[in-house]
């Protein structure tokens, strides 16, 4: 199979950044979701308007099973979460998964996971080691495609941090386990190889070479967000959801990315 990585979403004119192969799963038994990353940046734009119904716009473009979004509440003070969530249900038919913490707040530390036809099974909030308040959200759905298990997270701006910060999910992530997981979220790394924060991640999530620049929005260099799977089968498509509304709604771009469940081949063998 071949892994598509595009910079755009439909642009015209748009042409792959990265192609890489990887072993295809059996044409049967499986299914597709749509997952996807966005930091909305407070719900600040680059035109620096807080404008959270624009933000909600962009989401609704994404058209995503699954999102993943960071800082989507106040960090200071009471947390308030930015987004009205009911019109985005309503909108969208994303529901946030249920976490434990301030009343007020969307998520955990700005992340916030949404989904929709699911259930989730269980839920879980990190608290991610170094010098910056960040963490990570672990969630188990039962999608109709299948069963998977999504950690989001927001890693630090700090590279020492970064690398404590993938350790520590690494662990969460129950590598003894059979379950197709994805770690999903704006990770501050663009490095590949061994200068990469991300390093220690790599078998066990991957491919290493599935990214798309994403920051900043209105020409994006940096491949700071990041979709990995294990197995790394899972993923069949990887670009940057680029339209005029994303450019200027934050300062990262959303990612959007292809998965594939396959009951019968997501197994560990696959993501060594």
């Amino acid at each position: 199979m071949e892994i598509r990585a595009k910079s755009g979403a439909g642009q015209a004119g748009s042409a792959p950044r990265l192609q890489g192969k990887v072993s295809a799963p059996d044409a049967d038994a499986h299914g597709e979701i749509v997952i996807a990353s966005y930091n909305v940046h407070k719900c600040v734009g680059l035109d620096r308007r807080f404008d959270p119904q624009r933000t909600m716009q962009v989401i609704s473009e994404i058209d995503a099973d699954v999102i993943a979004l960071q800082e989507a509440d106040q960090r200071f003070g009471d947390r308030a979460g930015l987004l009205d969530l009911a019109a985005l249900e309503r909108e969208t038919g994303l529901v946030p998964v249920p976490l434990a913490g301030r009343r007020k707040s969307h998520g955990w530390r700005g992340n916030v996971v949404l989904f929709r036809k699911g259930t989730v099974t269980s839920a879980k909030q990190l608290v991610l080691p170094g010098a910056e308040p960040r963490g990570a959200v672990v969630v188990d759905l039962e999608m109709e495609a299948g069963p998977l298990r999504v950690i989001a997270a927001h890693f630090g701006l700090l590279r020492h941090s970064r690398k404590r910060q993938a350790g520590m999910l690494l662990t969460a992530a129950e590598l003894h386990s059979e379950k197709p997981t994805v770690l999903v979220g704006d990770l501050n790394e663009w490095r590949l190889g061994r200068r990469s924060s991300l390093r220690l991640l790599e078998p066990a999530f991957g491919p290493a070479h599935a990214l798309v620049p994403s920051f900043p929005s209105r020409f994006p260099v940096l491949a700071l967000d990041r979709v990995m799977a294990r197995p790394h089968s899972l993923l069949t498509e990887l670009q940057a959801h680029d339209t005029a509304l994303a450019r200027i709604a934050s300062d990262h771009l959303p990612i959007r990315a292809v998965l594939r469940l396959n009951a019968k081949r997501n197994g560990i063998a696959e993501a060594a």
